[in-house]
């Protein structure tokens, strides 16, 4: 018995001590196991791209007009226009090509506005006329697009939404948040958009003033915050990227006022401004009110605009200050102050109509104290020179240019051009606003500042570029380019009417008319020939007789010739006419046949 129990204990023992050694190597195969090679970790999701498409505002001054897509959401930011050239005869305004928004309408979340200047939203009305989509701005900004919009009779079907600096709204997958600026408007800001490429920053117009007249400094803390969050693109202003130094502040046009109220304090002063320039009319008011003046506003777009800044608080005038312009007969000079447009020699501006005697209730000569308080736009030289020049010649004393500290600009130069840059800190750089010259400037900057030359990108209208984390390149371009508003007219009037308008204007034109038998094609009357602004036509009767003559001999040739096709008569009758006028002549009028089958 005691044997069995010996043996039962031993074949335990050798039972526990095979499943221990069991247990043992499993644990260490299972320890070995543990060592698998490591995994190799996901790869990151790549950020999607953003694509930016230039429908206005590069190499030309004015019609600002930027499309951001991202996910196939579309943000626009602004929408402007720009004033004809000179070789843009009987054009009104030129406003973008909104062809390419059209065609992707359905994905655009909304307009985001910078701030109230003309070449910002002067293009929104023609623009809602064709789609309604949402517009986002600052108050003061709302206020003048609200007013303008209800000249077009869209005030109330607009999709209007008030917004202060400082705030976001979401649009689609994007986040637009403003920022505050100065610029020579109240209300202006600069646009992050926030979106899943990242964050792309939009300067609008800008200076960096300490001290401005009206509103706080520039947020240049949130610029900051912006670059050490990580900006993926700069788009930045280059209208005074040629300049050297730092924008004067507004104070320094306050001092320069006051100096010249008075110098003339025994004379009227007239002062012409930009009809948006709200601190400049705040400035004068505010002189006028020190040296007892009366206060007057003359031109229907300033009259508005003052309008609108008075009643949302923007514009601070004293009680009993403002009079109608009918009451200036009713006091003497020296208690007038009037405001005026016509800063920049617009033909139909309130000042160029005084400077020619056209003003149906002002006046102007001696004694008249004149203030043209604005620098001439590029390209505008001339017509003020003109205006300046036929205010002398009615003996008033004329301020203007750069007679005194009467205007400063409201756009950054150099020094600010570069503090911004560095507080943005962006990948990419992409100049905008302006004019070749200034674009490639304003790389320049931005090259000395330490950003790669292959990250800089200078476009032109219709460009469109694709920007994301690891790459920049220029896609395909789109539909843009310039419409041209002539009266009720928008986009009627093209290239060719263009042409043919500078050809009446430089040549004049001929207008030959005759009838023709409907059966033979013989004449039968005339040809008759008509002259405006080619000849003068009492002095120039035998050349008048000789296309007269070249003309019936044409007619008379192609009825020989069994030619009945206007088309060909008429290019013929032109082709010859023309050649002997340019024989006689060395001219080259517009040459009209007008036939009619009798």
């Amino acid at each position: 018995m005691a044997e069995k129990k010996r043996t039962n204990k031993r074949k335990y023992n050798v039972k526990r001590s095979a499943k221990m050694n069991s247990a043992k190597n499993g644990s260490a195969q299972k320890k070995k196991s543990d060592f698998k090679p490591r995994r190799k970790p996901a790869p990151k999701k790549q950020r999607p791209s953003i694509k930016v498409a230039f429908l206005g505002g590069l190499n030309e001054i004015g019609k600002n007009i930027t499309l951001f897509e991202c996910e196939g959401d579309i943000v626009l930011i602004d929408c402007g226009m720009a004033f004809p050239d000179g070789d843009m005869l009987g054009v009104d305004l030129v406003i973008p090509d909104f062809t390419y928004i059209e065609q992707n309408i359905d994905r655009v979340k909304g307009l985001v506005i910078t701030h109230g200047h003309e070449d910002h939203i002067g293009g929104i009305p023609f623009l809602l006329s064709r789609m309604n989509i949402p517009i986002y701005g600052t108050p003061l900004t709302m206020g003048l697009l609200g007013n303008k919009l209800k000249e077009h009779n869209l005030f109330n079907s607009a999709k209007l939404n008030t917004v202060k600096a400082g705030s976001r709204v979401r649009l689609g997958c994007m986040e637009a948040e403003f920022i505050h600026v100065n610029h020579s408007i109240p209300d202006s800001c600069a646009i992050a958009l926030h979106t899943p490429a990242g964050i792309v920053v939009h300067s609008g117009d800008f200076k960096i003033d300490c001290t401005p007249f009206i509103g706080e400094m520039i947020d240049l803390h949130a610029f900051a915050r912006l670059g050490h969050e990580g900006v993926l693109a700069f788009f930045c202003e280059s209208t005074n990227a040629n300049r050297k130094g730092y924008t004067a502040t507004e104070q320094t046009v306050t001092a320069s006022l006051d100096s010249l109220f008075n110098e003339a304090s025994k004379n009227r002063i007239i002062i012409a401004t930009f009809a948006s320039n709200v601190n400049r009319v705040q400035q004068i008011i505010d002189c006028a009110e020190k040296y007892g003046r009366k206060v007057a506003l003359s031109g229907r777009s300033m009259v508005n605009y003052m309008s609108v800044a008075a009643e949302l608080g923007y514009l601070r005038i004293p009680e009993n200050m403002m009079i109608d312009i009918d009451m200036l007969s009713r006091y003497t000079p020296e208690q007038i102050v009037l405001i005026t447009t016509g800063s920049q020699g617009e033909p139909m501006s309130a000042l160029s109509r005084m400077a020619y005697s056209d003003h149906r209730k002002v006046m102007v000569g001696e004694g008249d104290f004149i203030i043209i308080s604005a620098n001439p736009i590029p390209g505008n030289e001339k017509t003020v020179g003109n205006v300046v020049d036929e205010l002398l010649k009615r003996g008033c004393k004329v301020i203007y240019e750069g007679m005194y500290d009467v205007h400063v600009s409201g756009h950054a130069c150099q020094e600010e051009l570069k503090i911004l840059q560095k507080l943005v800190n962006p990948k990419y750089f992409i100049p905008v606003h302006g004019e070749q010259k200034h674009l490639r400037k304003n790389a320049e900057l931005a090259q000395s500042l330490g950003i790669d030359k292959k990250n800089i990108f200078i476009g032109d209208i219709g460009s469109q570029l694709e920007i994301n984390h690891d790459f920049i390149k220029e896609l395909a371009p789109v539909t843009a380019g310039k419409v041209f508003v002539d009266g009720l007219g928008v986009g009627d009037v093209g290239s060719i009417v263009l042409r043919d308008r500078k050809h009446l204007a430089q040549d004049g034109l001929i207008i030959i008319v005759a009838s023709l038998d409907v059966y033979d094609g013989h004449v039968i009357s005339g040809p008759d020939i008509v002259s405006r602004g080619f000849v003068y036509v009492r002095e120039s009767e035998a050349l008048l007789d000789e296309i007269r003559a070249r003309a019936l001999e044409i007619l008379e040739d192609c009825a020989d010739n069994n030619i009945h096709e206007w088309g060909t008569i008429k290019n013929r009758i032109k082709d010859s006419v023309s050649k002997l006028i340019a024989q006689k002549t060395r001219r080259n009028p517009m040459i009209l046949p007008i036939l009619q089958e009798v």
